[in-house]
């Protein structure tokens, strides 16, 4: 099957030094650049971390210290990639959540501001798991018909990337509108719909770290005010962390103005202590004054009414 795109897309994985998208870095790209004409072009470029590569990391890649220490910096090809990336979609397997956060995090470290925003994000994991819930290794036998083992070697960014683009054709071919007899499971050749299908959540970033949910009634209808429109949005960031300021209060990202247009976008911070999983957090009595005192503020900032 050719995709039915109209502008280049890249199929891409990553190996990094660890999962965490603020501390660690990418030590492998590999990408396909799929055409509009059909055309394929593959790289694989190895990225030196400017951190050691963590003992666990090295035995699942393969890729050690000593094999990307004479290597360029990601900061060193960022531009190239850039130009190499300008114009593309973007497709990966668990990429919305994990690679392409970690890309962008990369660029932004490196002074490049590529706008992900532009690009449509294919995540043929979030497609599988709406079809088809496993892992990679799954999805490759189901949609190819072949063990991944036999064809391929785990944790090899180049060898992953080659088998989610054929998991993408796979399920593209799988889920062909006149394949299927339930029609809700049809899966069009079609960049808009894959991108919509790769959509987990409502993320206001990249990394999901934000998640937009409707305030909503006793019977599941949106809060709305009385002409029917939103009063404001209202981000909360209650918990402690190890790096987290200490204290609480309120702030906002954009205030309210009739002369921009533009609504009140307002979020109150507090260090309260996460309780474990499945159980409730509790609050002292100081703990609930604090947060209805920035609630408070909050409130204020929700119900102004201002021109400038």
């Amino acid at each position: 099957m050719k995709l039915n795109i109209n502008k280049p897309l890249v199929v891409f994985d990553l190996e990094t030094t660890g999962l965490d998208l603020v501390n660690d870095r990418i030590i492998q790209i590999s990408y396909i650049k799929v055409m509009p004409n059909g055309e394929e072009k593959r790289a694989s470029i190895f990225v030196n971390p400017g951190k050691p590569i963590p003992p666990l990391v090295q035995e699942l890649t393969g890729i050690t210290n000593e094999r990307v220490k004479d290597e360029k910096t990601f900061k060193e090809i960022a531009k190239d990639l850039e130009k190499e990336f300008t114009g593309c979609d973007f497709a990966g397997f668990n990429s919305n959540r994990f690679d392409v956060p970690m890309l962008a995090e990369e660029f932004l470290r490196a002074g490049v501001g590529f706008d992900f925003s532009k690009c449509r994000l294919i995540d043929a994991q979030n497609i599988y798991h709406k079809r088809e819930p496993r892992n990679l290794a799954a999805a490759y036998r189901f949609y190819t018909g072949h063990k991944m083992d036999d064809d391929f070697q785990a944790h090899r960014a180049d060898q992953d990337a080659e088998a989610t683009y054929r998991v993408l054709m796979g399920q593209l071919d799988k889920y062909a509108p006149d394949q299927v007899e339930d029609p809700a499971m049809a899966l069009p050749n079609d960049m808009d719909v894959l991108a919509e299908e790769s959509r987990m959540n409502n993320n206001v970033d990249f990394a999901g770290r934000i998640v937009w949910h409707d305030m909503v009634d006793k019977d599941g209808k949106p809060v709305l005010d009385k002409d029917g429109k939103h009063l404001a949005l209202f981000y909360t960031d209650y918990y402690r962390r190890p790096t987290k300021r200490g204290g609480a209060w309120m702030s906002a990202f954009q205030k309210q103005s009739r002369d921009r247009g533009t609504l009140p976008i307002i979020y109150n911070v507090c260090n309260f202590a996460k309780a474990p999983a499945g159980q409730p957090t509790l609050l002292t009595w100081d703990e609930v004054t604090t947060m209805f005192h920035e609630f408070g503020h909050a409130l204020h900032q929700f119900f102004q009414d201002v021109h400038y």
